[in-house]
């Protein structure tokens, strides 16, 4: 299907060559805190802000000075409101009313509680119930949900719906958005003004990892934290005032908000994709420029050019297409753009570059997104440090890596043993403005978390190369130790199956023999059925996809080779970022 061979990345990956390009103009200004973002925000005045689409799809553009002026009303009404101070947390859709909301508390000195709207309604109230949330603003979809916790809650005293229900009333409990904005009003005319951040070291965001309560951690960020990340990236990537972006993340996510607040530092149009069935369309209406996305997303869009180019007997010439593009571009003639115009025009024509974060990607998606003229720089973070903590340079880029570590931190490898390359491997560890202040009520998963020194253990495994470039080829927790005493990363094999043509998902792990006790690396797949007829058997199925493997098989180690297949007929079930639920599968 490709005209690219994805196979032995790692090493690939380990003697990858620099990347470079021309530096551009880093055309945005540092800020201190919430409120000197604040005047950035209003700084930027008329240019657009957001373009958004209301219930009937028709869009709408917000401007910088009216998103400035929303943020200000919030933390206005909820000074008004007397939590000013006090936590605030905040869930629904991506939507200017989720932004103004998380800003504007902040601004007002709250702890912000982002929270992800997969979870169920019973979680919810129990994770802001254990950290004493005062109140929650919540989209539409969440007002029937919440009725029933009004005035029953532990902890929760004010619910602000963003949408108030066409049957509801404001009472005790309940003060619509529209309410919070108009007190906001009034509070400014009679003189409010942000209060200034006097510690930017204390607690200022509460964020929960995956899990159940019982499992779940909360972290606990800082406006340190938080707008150290935020200068960094906007001194990292390769964006100007000029772009234009798609959001389609969720916002609650950390590595979301933290590119959506780059992009307000930077001045720059973020458009709101409010509906993955729609996002093919929306880039025809957007026509983006960059995107911050997750692997998953890269592979989707990479099979849709295929599928696509397969679907209209196109293939062939794709495959010419991409190999006139690569030849060119080494004698330095670029025609990428011109050459792939049809490609281009799928993605609203205007894409040229792309963040991407969350989880490894396969080097030769960068490589071929390059080959298109379409430019991805991999990142890397963890909630736990705000999150970022690496990004390839756009200057300077590595195949493979996730890049050094950005101005705000440092990294270290925590190890004695050398890999094949003949750099030590360990387990990563971060040291810098962006490391949290600890996990909430929790000092047994802090005295873990922390190194004596205070370095803060990721629990990733990687290696630093020569260039100070970070690759990463696991997780600690996720590593299968065979009967050999080696270690096999199951990530790893997993982004060789991913480069399989029927493979659509798959997970490693690590079965014991029931009479040996001998641990036997299994994939457990599910299949890209699109590539088989509708009516095939499972028999057949099972056996394409272990011939597939097979031959994989021959170009891996011995010991990192799949010894058992197994199949299954649903997708594996996956976080709000788009991440397999690793510790679900069976």
């Amino acid at each position: 299907m490709s005209i690219f061979d994805f196979s032995n990345n790692s090493k690939k990956a380990a003697l990858a060559k620099v990347h470079y390009k021309p530096k551009t103009e880093r055309r945005y200004e540092r800020t201190r805190d919430v409120v000197d973002f604040c005047r950035i925000i209003e700084k930027h005045g008329d240019r657009v802000a957001l373009s958004y689409f209301d219930k009937k799809r028709k869009l709408h553009d917000m401007t910088y000075g009216e998103l400035g002026a929303n943020i200000k009303k919030v933390a206005a009404g909820v000074t008004a409101m007397g939590i000013a101070g006090k936590k605030v947390a905040v869930i629904g859709e991506t939507s200017y009313q989720w932004l103004s909301a998380y800003i504007g508390a902040l601004a007002a000195g709250c702890v912000v509680i982002p929270m992800d709207k997969e979870l169920e309604t019973s979680v919810i109230l129990d994770f802001l119930a254990w950290v004493d949330a005062d109140a929650i603003v919540y989209s539409e979809k969440f007002n029937e949900a919440f009725e029933a916790a009004k005035g029953n809650h532990k902890s929760l005293k004010y619910f602000i719906p963003m949408t108030l229900a066409e049957d509801a009333k404001e009472d005790n409990y309940t003060v619509s958005f529209d309410k919070l904005l108009e007190v906001g009003v009034s509070e400014i005319e009679n003189g409010y003004s942000y209060p200034p951040v006097k510690d930017k070291e204390k607690l200022a965001e509460l964020l929960f990892t995956s899990g159940t309560t019982g499992s779940s951690k909360a972290v606990m960020l800082s406006q340190k934290n938080i707008f150290a990340v935020v200068n960094s990236a906007a001194a990292t990537v390769d964006f100007t005032p000029e772009d234009t972006i798609v959001s389609v993340l969720p916002i609650h996510h950390t590595y979301e908000l933290a590119c959506m607040l780059a992009a307000f530092l930077y001045g720059m149009h973020v458009c709101i994709n409010d509906s993955l069935t729609h996002l093919l369309k929306n880039f025809q209406i957007f026509k983006p420029t960059g995107l911050v996305l997750v692997p998953l997303f890269v592979y989707t869009m990479y099979k849709k050019i295929w599928a696509e180019a397969k679907k209209t007997g196109r293939d062939k010439l794709l495959k010419i297409g991409l190999g006139a593009s690569k030849a060119l571009s080494t004698i330095g003639i670029d025609k990428r753009r011109e050459i792939m115009a049809e490609v281009h025009n799928t993605f609203g024509g205007n894409l040229k570059k792309m963040i991407c974060g969350g989880a490894a990607l396969n080097p030769k998606m960068v490589e071929f997104f390059e080959t298109l003229g379409i430019t991805i720089c991999e990142g890397f973070g963890i909630t736990e440090c705000a999150p970022l903590v690496c990004v390839n340079p756009y200057h300077a880029r590595k195949y493979g890596s996730v890049g050094p570590s950005v101005p705000c931190c440092q990294v270290r490898i925590a190890g004695e043993a050398k890999n094949d390359f003949g750099y030590v491997e360990g387990e990563i560890q971060v040291k810098g403005e962006n490391v949290m202040l600890g996990y909430f009520d929790n000092d047994e998963a802090n005295a873990d978390v922390f190194c004596e020194d205070g370095w803060f253990r990721t629990g990733d495994v990687g290696y630093l190369d020569s260039d100070g470039y970070l690759f990463i080829t696991g997780r600690l927790k996720s590593v299968i130790v065979l009967e050999n005493g080696k270690n096999v990363f199951p990530e790893e094999i997993e982004e060789y199956l991913s480069n399989l043509e029927l493979v659509a998902e798959s997970v490693v792990v690590g079965r014991a023999e029931k009479i040996t006790d001998k641990v036997v690396l299994t994939a457990i797949v599910y299949p890209d059925y699109t590539k088989f007829d509708e009516k095939v058997n499972d028999e057949t199925v099972q056996r394409a996809i272990e011939n597939e493997i097979a031959s994989l098989n021959r170009k891996l180690p011995t010991y990192k080779q799949v010894k058992a297949v197994e199949i299954r007929k649903t997708e594996f079930e996956k976080t709000t970022s788009r991440k397999i639920k690793r510790h679900l599968v069976k």
